[in-house]
């Protein structure tokens, strides 16, 4: 969770200055290599992330040694035992990099994570943030010079706070608020095309007179969706431009991402898309801003008024803060990490009000988090008993704040 200043919910076009050249939200590290050797700089991972919001995605799977858990019934009563050693199996997950004390590469599709609360977690694959499939993996070393590196190359990341002098030929991070076609505004840090993060990364398309145009994301103040086909480009000069041809600026477009510091991740699709305002974080979120990544707790009230107070695993699944709960509404796709979630209510069998501590709340559905595929949520009392409340049993949670 984040140390909350302001929260932005609405920009007004202002005139717009160029942005000023702060680093010190952009992810930083100590790189070792296979070889041997270490770069130490500003990082970008797998071309979208660059920011300490940003998510590494994969696979969660349980380290050899935790214990295992099994649910059997004995004449129709549930029995919940543990096994010393094995693996639970594996959910897909994620974590922001902000929360990363350590990453170490175990396998050409594993890691062990360390976060910052001293937890250790592995990932697998099941993204291109994890394993060979990632695409690069950049450090900008002032001292040695900039280095692009596969997954078989690294061998242990340790991150830390970003240096004030920091600088980067790709600029810094974008950021603003972007608007849906029903309403909606989220603002934080922005991927554009599930790929663009940086002011020096291209937008593509052809504009009215048929010339090929690359815009930095840098001088660009607003993109507005015109058609199916166009988009409607505001430079920072004051120029506008109508640009197709392009899947940056069409409907082939594969998402935009919105990095909401004190929400998670927002991704909008084509068709739900309206605009989008660039501008400067008024506080950019930096590596010391992190914390909440313990155990979720809270109290369970079931359907029948029975209330449960304790240590929370939801969809016998995600038990700490920095988790993600997912969930999709009017084309948007929400991955909301659980330090934000103040109350989670059930509303049907298959949908869930989700309210985030800083007075947002959203009707989600199309999630085993937040419908009756979900595994149960289950309760560790102070006695040390568990206990299960299924979805169609469940009424609301209220986590207690990280």
């Amino acid at each position: 969770m984040l140390h909350r200043c302001c929260l932005l919910t609405c920009l007004c076009l202002v005139p717009l200055l160029a942005p000023a050249q702060s680093y010190t939200d952009r992810i930083y590290g100590r790189v070792v290599t296979q070889e041997g050797d270490t770069f130490e700089g500003l990082i970008r991972w797998d071309k979208n992330e660059a920011s300490w919001v940003d998510l590494l995605n994969g696979s969660k799977t349980t380290r050899s040694g935790d214990r295992r858990r099994r649910t059997i019934e004995i004449f129709g009563i549930e029995v919940v035992e543990y096994e010393e050693g094995g693996s639970s199996g594996s959910r897909i997950s994620g974590v922001r990099f902000g929360h990363l004390e350590r990453l170490e590469n175990t396998g050409s599709n594993r890691a062990l994570l360390t976060l910052r609360s001293g937890q250790r977690v592995e990932f697998r694959g099941g993204s291109t943030d994890i394993g060979n499939d990632v695409r690069e993996i950049i450090v900008e070393d002032p001292a040695r010079g900039e280095v692009e590196l596969r997954w078989r190359n690294i061998d242990a990341i340790d991150f830390r706070p970003t240096r004030d002098a920091a600088t980067s030929r790709y600029g810094p991070r974008l950021f603003g608020t972007l608007t849906t076609r029903n309403g909606y505004a989220f603002t934080g840090y922005i991927c554009w095309d599930v790929d663009e993060v940086l002011a020096q990364d291209i937008l593509d398309g052809e504009d009215e007179n048929g010339y090929d145009r690359k815009i930095p994301f840098g001088t660009i103040a607003r993109i507005e969706r015109e058609s199916r086909r166009s988009s409607r480009v505001l430079l920072r000069s004051g120029d506008v431009m109508v640009l197709r041809g392009s899947n940056d600026v069409n409907d082939e477009n594969r998402g935009i991402l919105v990095l909401d510091p004190y929400l998670g991740q927002v991704q909008v699709d084509w068709d739900t898309f309206e605009a989008v305002t660039f501008s400067e974080p008024d506080f950019p979120i930096t590596y010391n801003d992190f914390f909440g990544s313990g155990l979720l707790k809270g109290t369970v009230v079931t359907r029948d008024g029975q209330t449960y107070t304790g240590v929370i695993r939801w969809d016998d699944d995600e038990a700490y803060a920095w988790e993600l709960l997912n969930g999709e509404l009017d084309g948007l796709e929400f991955d909301i990490e659980f330090a934000f979630v103040r109350e989670i209510e059930r509303l049907s069998s298959r949908a869930a009000r989700v309210f985030l501590r800083d007075g947002r709340s959203f009707d989600l559905r199309d999630s085993n988090d937040v419908n009756d595929e979900n595994d149960g949520i289950f309760v560790t009392l102070a006695d040390g008993s568990e206990v299960k409340i299924d979805w169609d049993d469940f009424e609301r949670v209220r986590f207690d704040k990280p």
